[in-house]
């Protein structure tokens, strides 16, 4: 079993290895988990030394850390190499996860350790696009407020039910930080950088990188569905929302058409000219999808995805997913 943060030794402290750093300056720690998203990651970082070199200072320094001190890979197949191994005793300011891929199968002991020894010793934690997965495991979120990557929701809360989960850009609370990832963390960084260093920086670094509209933290991680599926028939749009909201217990086709004030022939006719399919073929693709997820993403018995998603029947549940994917929902985990 790994040492909790209580049983740090004297050996422990004694190989702490301190960084050098200018007075005031932040010194980061960017924890690349196999299939980073690299956009995620340069979202990141370069805010950082934009912000170094639009002030003429170092304000900001990092270092790049991995579970075994090699290379990493992100998603698209880019590596990129590394200063410390998980395990060494940096003096960081800060760190941050940066996770993509299927984040819910990272289940690494030692860097679980690491981030609670971090957080022990006061510094900021940070996870973007998938990293709050590896906060969450390692038991450093609790009691604060979190977000992640909307694909990763789902699976994320089944596994983390007590956590108080925002469906939002980013959440800064107190020494937590959680971003959902992709361009959300360059709007993310910029209000970091505003907080240590006041709006006028942060407003310079978002205008070197063409930022020209800040989005606050609260923001939407997804297009309204007007824009999603790029219709404006407010009928066909408030049923929409309804389903995406109503995947446990589905809605009847008659509620659905209640819902939208008219018969359901003709919210038929509706989904047929502004979908191109019934209502029940798009309702059963939403569930399905979110199914998926959850099979990728989690341990969840095949049963309890299927009634997560509306299916009564396990067998039901099975042979629409392997008419939809190709293959059952056994066979997805293999």
């Amino acid at each position: 079993m790994p040492k909790s943060d209580a049983l740090l030794t004297k050996s422990d402290v004694a190989h702490e290895r301190t960084i050098v750093t200018p007075s005031g300056s932040r010194t980061f720690g960017f924890l690349l988990l196999p299939d980073f998203a690299l956009l995620t990651y340069a979202s990141a970082i370069e805010p950082l030394r934009a912000a170094n070199a639009l002030s003429g200072q170092d304000l900001y320094r990092w270092r790049h850390i991995s579970v075994d001190g090699q290379p990493v890979k992100a998603s698209n197949g880019v590596a990129i190499a590394v200063d410390e191994r998980v395990g060494e005793t940096l003096a960081l300011d800060a760190l941050v996860a940066v996770a993509g891929g299927n984040p819910a199968r990272f289940r690494h002991k030692a860097t679980f350790t690491f981030l609670r020894r971090l957080a022990h010793r006061g510094v900021m934690l940070a996870g973007i696009s998938g990293g709050p997965y590896a906060l969450a495991r390692a038991g450093v979120l609790a009691g604060h407020r979190c977000t992640l990557h909307w694909e990763h929701i789902p699976a994320f809360t089944e596994e983390f039910p007590d956590l108080d989960v925002k469906r939002t850009l980013y959440e800064i609370d107190r020494d937590r930080v959680t971003c959902a990832g992709g361009i959300a963390t360059l709007d993310m960084m910029a209000d970091l950088i505003a907080r240590d260093h006041g709006p006028g920086l942060a407003n310079a670094v978002s205008e070197w990188f063409l930022r020209t509209q800040a989005r606050p933290a609260s923001g939407a991680q997804r297009m309204a569905p007007r824009e999603r599926f790029g219709i404006g028939n407010a009928k066909v749009l408030s049923v929409l929302a309804e389903m995406e909201a109503r995947l446990e217990e589905p809605a009847t086709r008659q509620e659905l058409a209640a819902l939208a004030g008219i018969s359901l022939r003709q919210l038929e006719r509706l989904f047929a000219d502004h979908l191109g399919e019934t209502l029940g073929a798009h309702y059963l693709r939403v569930r399905l999808d979110r199914a998926r997820s959850l099979l990728k993403q989690t341990a969840l018995p095949v049963a309890e995805v299927a009634m997560a998603c509306g299916f009564v029947s396990t067998s039901h549940f099975s042979r629409a997913y392997k008419a939809r994917f190709g293959a059952s929902p056994k066979g997805e985990r293999v």
